[in-house]
């Protein structure tokens, strides 16, 4: 369930194991496979999706199975992503140095970690939790690592969408897991997910277009060109604003959340617009790429903080 938010933990290494001779293995190798980066994002949206179904009346034994069980399902569509992409990360200066595509690791001690921890996960959901819970995590797994990192990731333009369906996945998880229907309020929150996605990630595809058009990943960026990505971007942008102010209509956020909301999500489609202007693409993707990151956090705290009680 992959936002694809940039983290380096291994800031400093100048060379792979192969040019070292290093291949001593430490348990930060692990951590690094699982891409805390990304678990940590997605798990400020599951955290956010239990607490607007709670309604500040919460069961914190739930709330910890259920934030261990979707870090762990998280955590094993990151690891098995690493292990299908490793013939392609070593073409790609932002991902070549990753332990398993400069061989620190071998491809199945990976694989099997990758497993392990994914029957983890779903086994706390299930049991900690509810079925429902356990049930999305199982098909956001299985949509984010067979669906898209499998099949479109390396073969469409359309992988990008393909993906924002596992990537929407952990709010839906962390709502269902205390209301068990995938009831208006959980299609809101994945809705406000699915259509952050592209925008974010083509972002980053923007600035990175080189290094995707040599690995052979067809984004749309790379086969399109940035001037169809860039209106792409924008009908994204344009439709999360009035998804994501449902959660006020429909009366789960106070006037808080609203206005922030909505300031956001207008400063955003402006920043979008301004991309047809901009004398530097990457200096501007640089910027949107960073600021969804910071339109995804801010959006979920102030959803936490602004949940109407319902007690």
């Amino acid at each position: 369930m992959e936002k694809h938010i940039e983290l380096d933990i291994s800031a400093g290494q100048t060379a792979t194991a192969d040019e070292t001779g290093d291949y001593s293995v430490s348990w930060r190798d692990f951590v690094q496979l699982a891409k805390p980066g990304i678990i940590f994002s997605n798990s400020i949206t599951a955290f956010g999706g239990f607490w607007v179904a709670s309604g500040w009346s919460i069961s914190w034994r739930l709330l910890i199975f259920t934030m261990i069980g979707t870090a762990l399902v998280m955590a094993s569509g990151c690891v098995l992503n690493n292990y299908l992409d490793r013939d392609m990360d070593t073409k790609m200066t932002r991902t070549k140095k990753r332990v398993l595509a400069s061989g620190k690791i071998s491809s199945q001690v990976v694989l099997i970690y990758g497993i392990i921890l994914g029957v983890i996960g779903v086994s706390v959901l299930g049991l900690g939790a509810n079925p429902l819970a356990a049930l999305l995590g199982i098909v956001g797994l299985f949509f984010y690592v067979w669906i898209y990192t499998a099949w479109f990731k390396r073969t469409s333009v359309w992988s990008t969408f393909v993906g924002s369906f596992a990537g929407a996945m952990p709010p839906v998880i962390g709502y269902c897991a205390v209301h068990p229907e995938l009831d208006k309020i959980a299609l809101t929150l994945f809705g406000i997910l699915f259509l952050w996605q592209p925008p974010h990630f083509w972002a980053l595809g923007i600035r990175r277009m080189e290094e995707y058009r040599a690995a052979g990943f067809p984004l749309l960026p790379v086969v399109r060109g940035t001037y169809v990505t860039k209106i792409s971007m924008i009908r994204y942008i344009v439709l999360l604003v009035p998804v994501s102010l449902l959660l006020t209509f429909f009366g789960y956020t106070g006037q808080i959340y609203l206005y922030v909301a909505t300031a956001l999500g207008l400063w955003w489609a402006f920043m979008s617009i301004k991309g047809f202007k901009a004398k530097d693409e990457e200096l501007w993707a640089k910027k949107m790429f960073i600021f969804s990151i910071n339109y995804l956090t801010i959006m979920f705290l102030v959803m936490v903080i602004d949940t109407v009680s319902r007690g």
